[in-house]
């Protein structure tokens, strides 16, 4: 299983007289990690790099800003991949000392920066969700609407045409034993569909 991010965390770390801030925090996908990235760039006009790295599932990315390829996006990537993130972005702000690092120095303190700010970071298990649509006879729909309460899961849309049918998610590890639940308390007249 993976874990997300309750909130962000902070860690700064000084290397050679090079100033690494960084960032872990939740994350939705590309768009909003692309976002919070200018974000820091107006924030930090004078920072000699802005890196960063996202693990958001088909949005994952990594860049360098101009660091030397692979030294410092790609580490902190690894980091989050290394500690089975998702849903996270990592960015790193870096204010040049005057010293260079070089390759190896540079992808240890980016990939240690995001390693320490993950120190002081809470994490949530990230539980994956399906959705699923049924459609009983009227006379049964409270007996779905009951069986779903039971299962702790909420009714999220329901449409009545000839049928009652209703939406709602549930935990992906829990959907064979729910739907065969809800089979049983149906009597088999449910009538399973394509979830939207």
């Amino acid at each position: 299983m993976s874990d997300t991010l309750a909130a962000p965390a902070h860690a700064e770390t000084l290397v050679k007289k090079s100033r690494f801030l960084a960032c872990v925090e939740p994350c939705a996908d590309r768009e909003q990690a692309l976002g919070r990235v200018a974000a820091l760039r107006a924030q930090h006009p004078q920072a000699a790099h802005v890196c960063w790295a996202l693990m958001a599932g088909g949005h994952s990315a990594a860049n360098d800003d101009g660091e030397p390829g692979g030294t410092a996006g790609r580490p902190m990537l690894e980091v989050l991949r290394h500690q089975q993130l998702e849903g996270v972005l990592a960015t790193v702000v870096r204010y040049f000392g005057g010293v260079k690092l070089g390759a190896g120095g540079l992808v240890r303190a980016y990939g240690d920066a995001v390693s320490q700010a993950l120190q002081g970071a809470e994490r949530i298990t990230l539980v994956r969700r399906q959705a699923l649509a049924a459609a009983v006879p009227y006379a049964l729909e409270g007996v779905l609407r009951r069986e779903l309460a039971a299962a702790g899961l909420e009714v999220e849309g329901a449409e009545h045409g000839a049928l009652a049918l209703l939406r709602w998610q549930a935990p992906t590890d829990q959907v064979a034993a729910l739907r065969q639940r809800l089979t049983d308390a149906t009597q088999g007249r449910i009538d399973w569909r394509e979830a939207d």
